[in-house]
C-alpha cells in the first residue's frame, strides 16, 4: 500500500501513528475487507481495535447497503437478554415478550456486524453463533423456523485466547471459525515513537475545545512519558494528557510534575514483570525484552554457581592431604610426591594448578557468547535439556508464551 493512501485511512478514521505494527495492521484490514472472512481483532483494552472494523466495513462490497454496519458489545448486554438482541424474539417467548423482536443478525443482513468483547459470551450462545459462522442460519428465541442471514461477522477480545480455551471459556471451534484472519493491534508501549503525537493530538484538542492554553512537555518529561508501561494504552494516554491540561496551572510539564499523574507501580516498563507471579501478568505482557533480562539474571546466576564450584575444586587439589595420596606443597606452589601410588588412574599431579589456570579450563568448553542472540539461543538450549524437550515446561520456565518459544525455536534452528 502506498504511503499516500495508507495516510488517507489514517485521517478518515482519526488514527495517529506511524508505527510499522499499526500500519502492517491497517494493510491487513483493507486486503481483507474485499472478502466475506470473518476477522478477529486482538489487543489490549484501550489500544483502539474498534476502528479496525470500521475500516474493514469501509472498503468492502457491503458498504453500498443502507444501515449495513452494526456494532455490538457483547460484555455489556445482560446474560438473559443476550440471545434475544443477537438473534431475535418471538411474542411471548417470554414474560416481556409482548412483540416480536429483530435481533441484530437479521438487522445486519447484507452487512457488517461488529462484535466487540466476542470472549464474553457464554458458552451456550457461543454454540448458537458458531452456527450461524458456519451455515448463516439461526432461530429466533421461542421459534423453531429456520431463518438465513448473510452478514459478515468481525469480532474483537481483549483476551489471551489461548488461556480462555484451556479455562474452558471459549469453544475452540469458534477461536479457530472467528480467526479466519487475525489482526493484532499493537499495544501502546509496542510503537513508543508515537506517543508524543498521541499526547500532543490530545493536548491540542482538548485545549481547543475548552479554550485553554497549550501545555509543552520538557525533554526529561517526554522520556518519562515514552518509558511509562501504559496497561490502560491509547485510553490512559488521553485521559492523562487531559487531567494534566486542566489541573495544572503552569503550562511547561517536567518530569517532576508529569510524575505525579503516573501510577508508581508502571513508572518503568517491564520491571514489575521480572518478578510478577500473575499468571496473566506475564501471559499479557512478557516481550523479547523481559526474556533478555532473565536470560542475563539466570547467566549471573549461573556464574555464581561456577566460581563456588571452582573454589571446592581448587581447595581440594591444594589440600596437604589426599585421599589417594600424600603430597607436600611448598611456598612455590609445586606438588612434590611423597609415595608412589599403584594404581595408574591416581597419578600425582606434575604441574600446579591456578585459579586463572582452573578457570580458562571450564570456560574453555564453554562456547562465547558474543550477542545477545548467543544469549537468548544458549538460555532457550539450556531450558530445553532441563525440561527434557518439553517446550510447554520450556516456555514456562522462562516466562514466554508457547507461541514465542516456537517461534525462537525455528529461529534458532534448536
Amino acid at each position: 500500500m502506498e504511503q499516500k493512501d495508507l495516510q488517507n485511512i489514517k485521517q478518515r478514521f482519526n488514527i495517529i501513528g506511524n508505527s510499522p505494527l499499526l500500519n502492517r495492521g491497517i494493510e491487513v484490514a483493507v486486503q481483507v475487507a474485499p472478502t466475506d472472512l470473518s476477522v478477529l481483532i486482538t489487543g489490549e483494552s484501550g489500544v483502539g481495535k474498534e476502528n479496525f472494523p470500521k475500516i474493514i466495513h469501509a472498503y468492502s462490497l457491503r458498504r453500498h447497503n443502507k444501515d449495513s454496519y452494526f456494532a455490538v458489545n457483547c460484555g455489556a448486554i445482560p446474560k438473559g437478554t443476550l440471545e434475544s438482541e443477537l438473534f431475535g424474539h418471538e411474542k411471548g417467548a417470554f414474560t416481556d415478550a409482548r412483540t416480536e423482536r429483530r435481533g441484530y443478525f437479521e438487522i445486519a443482513d447484507e452487512g457488517t456486524l461488529f462484535l466487540d468483547e466476542v470472549g464474553e459470551l457464554p458458552l451456550e450462545t457461543q454454540a448458537q453463533l458458531l452456527r450461524v459462522l458456519e451455515s448463516g442460519e439461526y432461530m429466533r428465541v421461542g421459534s423453531s423456523q429456520i431463518r438465513k442471514t448473510n452478514v459478515r461477522v468481525v469480532a474483537a477480545t481483549n483476551l489471551d485466547m489461548k488461556r480462555a480455551i484451556s479455562e474452558g471459556r471459549i469453544r475452540e471451534d469458534l477461536y479457530y471459525r472467528l480467526k479466519t484472519v487475525e489482526i493484532k493491534v499493537p499495544a501502546l508501549r509496542e510503537r513508543t515513537e508515537d506517543i508524543p503525537l498521541l499526547f500532543r493530538k490530545f493536548v491540542i484538542d482538548f485545549c481547543q475545545k475548552y479554550n485553554m492554553p497549550i501545555i509543552q512537555l520538557t525533554d526529561d518529561a517526554m522520556l518519562l512519558l515514552k518509558n511509562y508501561y501504559w496497561n490502560g494504552n491509547v485510553r490512559q494516554l488521553k485521559h492523562t494528557a487531559e487531567q494534566i491540561c486542566v489541573i495544572e496551572a503552569t503550562r511547561i510539564i517536567t518530569a517532576q510534575i508529569l510524575q505525579k499523574y503516573l501510577p508508581e507501580h508502571e513508572m518503568q516498563r517491564g520491571i514489575a514483570l521480572l518478578g510478577a507471579d500473575s499468571q496473566t501478568s506475564h501471559d499479557t505482557y512478557m516481550t523479547e525484552r523481559e526474556l533478555l533480562y532473565k536470560v542475563l539474571f539466570d547467566m549471573k546466576r549461573d556464574m555464581t554457581e561456577m566460581r563456588q564450584q571452582l573454589n571446592g575444586l581448587l581447595s581440594s587439589t591444594t589440600s596437604p592431604t589426599h585421599r589417594s595420596t600424600d603430597v607436600v606443597v611448598n611456598k612455590h606452589t609445586e606438588y612434590v610426591p611423597v609415595e608412589e601410588v599403584q594404581d595408574e588412574a591416581t597419578q600425582h599431579i606434575k604441574a600446579p594448578l591456578s585459579t586463572q589456570d582452573v578457570e580458562e579450563a571450564v570456560l574453555a568448553d564453554e562456547a562465547p557468547l558474543s550477542t545477545m542472540e548467543d544469549i537468548e539461543r544458549e538460555s532457550i538450549r539450556r531450558a530445553l535439556e532441563r525440561n527434557k524437550g518439553s517446550r510447554k515446561m520450556a516456555a514456562n520456565e522462562l516466562h514466554i508464551s508457547e507461541r514465542t518459544l516456537y517461534r525462537k525455536i525455528k529461529e534458532y534452528g534448536l
